[in-house]
């Protein structure tokens, strides 16, 4: 019995300390785009803290999504898919250099990031 009560423990720790890092990486994220300015450098540090973050934040969904009830997983599996599909057109936007892209994408994936924060636990 013991064991199990110290297991839970530790599945609820983890689960706060991944919680709390997708939102991190989430405020982070949004913060991203005052970041914006139109030099290679600027461009080639926001791809990559882009795709580091959004790292960052597709191994917490998933361990998040594991552990969450079943009647928690549909929503957060589909609004996950749905930010990751919109980091990755915005990560397209960066890549190419498009200032008007970038800003539309950017905002897409902002509006997804607060869908994400309202869903978790």
């Amino acid at each position: 019995m013991s064991e199990y009560v110290g297991h839970a423990k530790m599945v609820d720790m983890q689960s706060k300390g991944v919680g709390c890092r997708i939102k991190k990486c989430a405020c982070e994220l949004l913060s991203l785009g005052s970041d914006l300015m139109d030099d290679a450098y600027s461009w080639d540090l926001m791809g990559r803290d882009i795709r580091l973050k959004s790292m960052f934040l597709y191994c917490d969904l998933s361990q998040l999504i594991s552990n969450v009830p079943k009647d928690q997983k549909k929503a957060l599996t589909e609004v996950g898919n749905k930010l990751f599909s919109s980091i990755e057109e915005l990560d397209h936007a960066v890549k190419i250099h498009s200032i008007p892209l970038t800003r539309d994408r950017y905002n897409e994936a902002g509006v997804i990031l607060q869908e994400l924060l309202v869903l978790m636990p």
